[in-house]
């Protein structure tokens, strides 16, 4: 694949994965509509990997604490905040990695990715989190996450396996809805990312060794490199900028692009 497409994928991709418009409906637009080659999943994947890596950095302290957590969590002790958190994040992944699971096996990932599925996801979740936004109170914090919260946020990063959707963007309107405020809302959607980007690259990453294609390996390797540069740069605004910016600015966007996209798709 040219170096360009990998290095615009990346920038694209670094820059779309925090905010919740959706950076893998991005990514499948850009060759939809520039009649670039299809980069496919394991290229999409590899760039989600790069953001995974800025948002581990970003958040290396709640990281590290989660990370020893799951040692005791292994022992089947959750008397510590990071064995509980670690439970959480397990509780919120299962359903999107059964989810993927079942979509990859079926061939149905693939057969989703069309520009209007990506133009009715971005109308109908975009009104989903401006309503979230506007009626969910901002009483809880992150450090409050219940057992409870994380299966319900869990079942909704499921639906995000729609392309459109936007993974932070369902997450997000979620814990809005629960209460959460703004800035802990997209914390939490964050550090949920980390197991199911993860969860999606182990996947992927297998298929790729498999067929031993080391020409993709490598175009994956320099994708995820640039979007981890974009993505460190992206998260440190969007966190600062949420203390005091509601999410409507996104869901306007959301809005104007998924009628553009509809009008291309049925015209």
């Amino acid at each position: 694949m040219p170096l360009f497409q990998l290095i615009l994928l990346a920038v694209i991709q670094g820059l779309t994965e925090f905010l919740p418009v959706s950076s893998s409906g991005h990514l499948i637009l850009l060759p939809g509509l520039t009649g670039m080659q299809d980069q496919g999943l394991a290229i999409d994947v590899a760039v989600h990997v790069g953001t995974l890596l800025a948002v581990i950095l970003f958040f290396w302290a709640d990281v590290r604490l989660a990370l020893a957590g799951t040692l005791r969590l292994a022992r089947g002790k959750v008397d510590t905040p990071g064995a509980f958190l670690a439970l959480c994040l397990a509780i919120a992944t299962v359903p999107v990695v059964i989810c993927g699971l079942i979509l990859h096996l079926t061939g149905w990932d693939e057969a989703l990715r069309s520009i209007a599925v990506i133009g009715w996801a971005m109308i109908v979740f975009g009104v989903f989190l401006y309503w979230a936004d506007q009626k969910g109170p901002q009483v809880r914090k992150a450090e409050g996450w219940t057992m409870r919260h994380a299966l319900i946020m869990g079942l909704w990063q499921a639906v995000a396996l729609i392309p459109g959707t936007s993974r932070s963007g369902i997450t997000i309107t979620a814990a809005r809805q629960l209460g959460y405020a703004r800035h802990d809302a997209a914390k939490l959607a964050m550090l949920m990312s980390i197991p199911t980007i993860l969860a999606s690259g182990v996947l992927l990453g297998a298929d790729v060794a498999s067929q031993a294609n080391w020409a993709l390996a490598r175009d994956a390797g320099i994708a995820a490199v640039f979007a981890f540069a974009a993505a460190l740069l992206a998260l440190g605004v969007m966190m600062r900028l949420l203390r005091s910016v509601s999410f409507t600015p996104y869901v306007i966007y959301r809005i104007a692009l998924g009628v553009v996209l509809l009008w291309i798709a049925y015209a």
